[in-house]
């Protein structure tokens, strides 16, 4: 997986490119949780599902019926009716498997369960896999988790995020054709 800190750094970027208005704390704060959500399968391992299971680590809680489904949960926090809201939040979840597949570890994303269990990696898989546990990832290998994810997702999130803006508020300010 890449690390908790990396799904929320992207769900936050997400927040900001997705709306203009100032937003209240329950907004970030679902969308962060709902972008790390997906490894609570870990869980799993501890009542003896498999990894490769349905419900195993990166199969139902990482595809893209679990990121619809789990948005439409979410909306109760806010206006139901609000579609874009619903639509936000399931890309920020489903964001969790995109970046998951773009790991180096695994038995990859179960992209499309629960209609198929079939593991999906991207073919270009630059981030480092994180190890699961926190002890593990205070160690030299998760540093170098870090580092290719800083290189390879926050650093080209944060270039997008910012050309984004400028040329938002480029595009709505007044006297600017």
């Amino acid at each position: 997986m890449a690390s908790l800190f990396t799904h929320a750094f992207v769900a936050a970027s997400a927040g900001l490119v997705a709306t203009r208005e100032k937003q209240e704390w329950r907004y970030w704060a679902t969308a962060i949780i709902l972008s790390v959500l997906p490894d609570a399968d870990v869980l799993g391992f501890a009542m003896g599902i498999r990894y490769e299971d349905l419900l195993g680590h990166r199969g139902f809680s990482h595809s893209i019926v679990f990121a619809l489904l789990i948005s439409a949960a979410a909306l109760p926090l806010f206006d139901p009716r609000t579609w874009k809201l619903w639509l936000f939040f399931a890309i920020v979840t489903a964001s969790h498997g995109v970046l998951d597949a773009m790991t180096d570890g695994g038995l990859g994303i179960a992209f499309f369960s629960p209609f198929s269990n079939h593991r999906y990696f991207f073919p270009w898989t630059p981030i480092r896999v994180s190890p699961i546990g926190i002890r593990e990832f205070f160690t030299s290998d998760g540093l170098g988790v870090l580092a290719s994810e800083f290189l390879y997702v926050w650093i080209p999130v944060a270039l997008f995020v910012a050309v984004f803006r400028l040329l938002r508020r480029r595009r709505t300010s007044p006297g600017v054709p």
